[in-house]
């Protein structure tokens, strides 16, 4: 049983340190980041784009999809979702690998203005020490207008406004329901759900988007329905496909 017990302590000593070191990388990747260019500079930095998109003048629609698919909890937590968190450990804990980060969409707009896209847990910590600073000096509104302003949209698009109009050939607040839909998706994995790489997996996460819609209370299943009808949508995609 005593040695039982020196094994026990041993591990969990073991699990602690590595946690702390996790923990300090993280902080210290944030720390410098925000060192190089304060928080503030990259926010107006962002903002001075040419192409940066007021969220006043995107479809409710829009903003919508994109709360539900992306971080249904966006407006309930203050920068972290605990609970995705821990589902994200379970998963990655079943795969000996990190699969899932949990993020939100704080999380990833801090990734988006100062980290890689590379799976490291020390990111993760940068991640979230960087989003509790974005949670305190932004309203929600002004961080989800900057996070999609900052979303990669594939095929080249780096916003908001450069997505609608390089899929859409038209401005933001013109897009149709179904393109709300559709180009909500698409930044989850631009590589994957782009209509221009694959139109079959563009019109299965468009379903995606809209159950998720259904089940977080934004849509009726008969709203969502005939938002799914229409394939107007796709129809740009096909004639340059084939």
């Amino acid at each position: 049983m005593k040695v039982f017990k020196k094994v026990v302590l041993v591990s969990v000593l073991i699990i602690l340190s590595i946690l702390l070191l996790i923990i300090g990388g993280g902080y210290s990747m944030y720390q410098n980041a925000i060192s190089e260019t304060p928080l503030e500079e990259k926010v107006s930095q962002i903002r001075q784009k040419e192409n940066f998109t007021p969220i006043d003048i995107m479809p409710k629609m829009y903003q919508n999809a994109v709360i539900s698919v992306e971080d249904h909890r966006f407006k309930e937590h203050s920068g972290i979702d605990f609970i995705a968190i821990g589902r994200a450990v379970v998963n990655n804990i079943k795969a000996f690998r990190l699969v899932e980060g949990g993020s939100t969409i704080t999380q990833q707009l801090a990734k988006n203005m100062y980290f890689t896209q590379e799976k490291k847990f020390t990111r993760k910590i940068a991640e979230v020490f960087t989003a509790f600073d974005l949670e305190k000096k932004y309203s929600k509104q002004e961080i989800l207008e900057l996070y999609l302003n900052t979303c990669y949209f594939g095929n080249g698009y780096y916003s908001v406004s450069e997505a609608s109009l390089g899929y859409f050939g038209k401005e933001v607040q013109d897009m149709t329901d179904a393109e709300c839909i559709l180009l909500a998706g698409i930044p989850n994995a631009p590589s994957v759900y782009s209509p221009y790489e694959n139109l079959d997996l563009a019109r299965q996460r468009q379903h995606q988007v809209l159950n998720s819609m259904v089940k977080n209370g934004y849509l009726t299943e008969n709203e969502a329905n005939t938002i799914a009808s229409d394939n107007s949508v796709f129809s740009r995609f096909e004639s340059e496909t084939f």
